[in-house]
This record gives structure tokens, sequence and C-alpha cells, in this order.
């Protein structure tokens, strides 16, 4: 296994790392809309946040040699599912044209009140 870690991402607020490759994949630990430059979520605006947690998932895979374009599945946790219908075009955009395997799920609580936490595995072939 390899561990790694970009500084164009928030560091991990937990024993935990940024992303681990085994083999020919990536495993991404989720991000949540901390801007890396202040260490902290700076907005509770949904889109906003979302638009961080996208960057900050682009820096992991980036710190693989890897884009959005490599992730085969992803999973999206989000405080309130209302929020859905904001989340898909931003997501798509940062996807697009790839569509990679997903799951979305509505949780009681995120890190830091977070509103959106997204978690990605990629493959480097």
């Amino acid at each position: 296994m390899k561990i790694l870690n970009s500084p164009d991402a928030p560091a991990a607020i937990g024993p935990y790392s940024q992303a681990v490759q085994a083999g020919n994949l990536v495993f991404c630990s989720g991000q949540i809309p901390i801007d890396p430059k202040v260490g902290k979520i700076t907005t509770d605006d949904f889109e906003a946040q979302t638009r961080q947690v996208l960057a900050n998932v682009a820096a992991v895979l980036a710190a693989a040699g890897l884009t959005t374009k490599d992730v085969v599945k992803s999973t999206v946790f989000l405080k309130d599912m209302a929020d859905f219908p904001k989340l898909n075009p931003l997501y798509e955009a940062a996807f697009a044209p790839h569509k990679p395997a997903r799951s979305t799920i509505q949780v009681a609580k995120l890190p830091l009140d977070a509103r959106v936490e997204i978690e990605v595995i990629a493959y480097k072939p």
C-alpha cells in the first residue's frame, strides 16, 4: 500500500490518510468543505460547500496522478436530502462526461457540521 497526501487538500482531521493506493485502486477518504488555505469551513452555502468538496477530491486525486475521470465509484453523504437537486449539476460538471457509479446517503451529522461529504475510489492503470 502507498499512502497519498496532497498539500492542496485539507489535512486529515483524524487518524486516517487522505488516500491510500492498493494495487491499481486509489481509495480517497471522504472530503468535507474545509478550505485548505484557512483550515476551516468558510461558508454554510450548500453549492459553495459542494464546490470546495469537489476541489478537495480533485486535489487528492492529483496527488495520485489521477483526475475525476479515473473515478469508478463515489459515495456522497448529505446532511439533508433536500439538497440533492443542487448537488447533481455541480457533481455532473466535475465528472462530465464520465459518470462513475454513485451512492448518495442522507446522514444525521457530518464532521464540523458540513452539509456534504464525498469519498471516491479511482482506478490507476
